[in-house]
């Protein structure tokens, strides 16, 4: 089978899946959404606090959400013993993993354009001028925190303490990403700088296609252990 294929019939088949149950795209919007609505109110009444507060909480609701979403991308494989099948598949194991990834990657990428305009009416923070520059963000700030939440899902997948261990992990390794992601949120938001926002995508970027080729080329250690 061709990798791409095979690539893309594991994404579809977790698309699929995810659109049948709901589970965790109820758990991640009603997560995230409480998420921003206390820090909201937890700001109080301070405009200038709050709009500055805006890209930080942004991006706390999407990393807790996404650790939601990262700890089902397994669970439904291994529980139906699906995973063992797709790691007999005749690709290789990066193609299982970059389709994993996908999948994750399509539904935080969802979330955070949901998520963007409720922060901004929240907190009161203009997106209307960079809007093109924050979609990149999202998309690249989603897609290196999809990465390594997804390689770090597998690693703990068979773990009876799996749901504390995945954030402990994979946190300290995606903090890079979730500061350069405020930083250009910030930029465009608070600073109206998308010159200054564009050097953080690139570093956002940068951060993204590391991890993916790291994550890439020793997944199948995590998968044969």
């Amino acid at each position: 089978m061709n990798d791409v294929r095979a690539l893309l019939a594991i994404a579809g088949k977790d698309l699929r899946s995810e659109a049948r149950s709901r589970a965790a795209t109820v758990a991640t919007v009603f997560f995230s959404s409480v998420t921003l609505v206390v820090l909201a109110f937890a700001l109080g009444r301070d405009a200038d606090l709050m709009t500055r507060a805006a890209p930080g909480a942004l991006w706390v609701a999407l990393a807790f959400s996404g650790v939601i979403s990262a700890a089902q991308a397994y669970q439904s494989d291994l529980e139906g013993g699906a995973f063992e099948a797709l790691l007999t598949l005749p690709v290789p194991r990066a193609a299982v993993f970059l389709g994993k990834l996908l999948a994750n990657w399509g539904t935080m990428t969802l979330l955070g354009a949901l998520l963007l305009p409720v922060a901004a009416l929240l907190f009161d923070a203009p997106i209307a001028g960079g809007l093109p520059v924050l979609l990149a963000t999202v998309a690249l700030g989603t897609l290196g925190f999809a990465i390594i939440a997804t390689f770090y899902a597998a690693l703990t997948a068979n773990l009876a303490a799996r749901e504390s261990l995945l954030p402990v992990l994979m946190f300290p390794v995606v903090v890079p990403v979730l500061l350069a992601a405020v930083r250009a949120t910030d930029a465009v938001m608070i600073a109206g700088d998308t010159s200054l926002a564009g050097d953080w995508v690139q570093l956002l970027a940068g951060f993204d296609l590391m991890y993916l080729v790291v994550t890439s080329a020793i997944f199948h250690v995590v998968v044969e252990e």
